[in-house]
């Protein structure tokens, strides 16, 4: 069976940055799993697993317009340290999730000075190339169930990427 539209793919993973530091695996823990062609993976990931099959390994580099895109400096802004209402200390590398024109935003504190708190609107991957090595292992039909709620059940589903 090959990888196509609406299949549920099963893979590790192992996430690297340019530097060759690791982002994130699943190795030593379930395989992720997603279904095809429903945006549950970043574009260019998915794009390279078009067509795979069962035993497949092999590399890929995602330009970040293919991953989480190009970060935007306009989606950094500083606010006032009174709109954390409730939270006792701000401090630098905490996220929030903020609401937006476009909906929930992840928002990651930048800088923290006096009264006012530097926030960055830009998703943390925003743009990196992104190098993945791959391996898939396990590919079947999604279940209708899965289709109309667009995400896997059971194993390794519900994980965001």
């Amino acid at each position: 069976m090959l990888i196509s539209l609406h299949k549920v793919v099963h893979l590790h993973y192992t996430l690297t940055n340019e530097e060759g530091d690791v982002l994130d695996s699943s190795r030593g823990d379930e395989p992720l799993a997603y279904i095809h062609g429903m945006g549950n993976i970043i574009s260019g990931l998915e794009e390279a697993l078009t067509g795979r099959r069962v035993g497949d390994r092999f590399q890929v580099s995602v330009p970040p317009e293919e991953a989480y895109g190009v970060r935007d400096d306009e989606l950094v802004q500083i606010v006032p340290k009174s709109s954390f209402e409730g939270v006792k200390e701000v401090l630098p590398g905490m996220q929030f999730r903020a609401e937006s024109a476009d909906g929930m935003q992840l928002v990651t504190v930048l800088d923290v000075a006096g009264d006012s708190v530097t926030l960055d609107g830009n998703h943390p991957m925003a743009g990196m190339t992104l190098n993945f090595d791959v391996e898939v292992t396990e590919i079947r039909d999604a279940t209708p169930a899965e289709l109309e709620h667009g995400h896997v059940h059971g194993p390794g589903g519900h994980r965001h990427h």
